[in-house]
């Protein structure tokens, strides 16, 4: 059976919506779609940057707990409110988190998230470097 990964901060999300952010299978680990969201204080930022930066905050954490990091990254899917709208501030606050070699990207816009406010969710598949 493949490992669950759930972080102490998202065990909420696991238990309320029935889903393990992150699966170990095999080599790689497997994160679900992660938001922008504050965590601590249970909101969506509503200003695009705050959020986006948040929302690879949280899935820092999710890679760490994995044994993963971006470095390990080899397929990104983001999903997008106001793809177009937003997509320059969205590359410049990924670009932050993740360098070259740049992993396989696929960004597809759609009309809304799980979360109001979300304007963003990334999936990923990461190797796991043992960390």
């Amino acid at each position: 059976m493949n490992k669950r990964i759930v972080p102490a901060s998202m065990q909420g999300f696991y238990d309320d919506y029935h889903f393990a952010p992150a699966v170990v299978d095999g080599d790689h680990l497997r994160v679900s779609g992660v938001i922008g969201i504050d965590l601590a204080a249970g909101s969506v930022p509503a200003d695009p940057y705050t959020q986006f930066t948040q929302a690879f905050d949280n899935l820092a954490e999710v890679l760490t707990a994995g044994g993963s990091d971006f470095a390990a990254i080899t397929e990104m899917t983001t999903f997008h409110v106001g793809l177009r709208e937003h997509l320059g501030v969205f590359m410049a606050v990924k670009d932050r988190y993740v360098k070259e070699p740049y992993p396989a990207w696929t960004a597809i816009g759609t009309p809304e998230l799980a979360l109001e406010g979300a304007l963003v969710e990334i999936r990923v598949t990461a190797r796991l470097t043992g960390g």
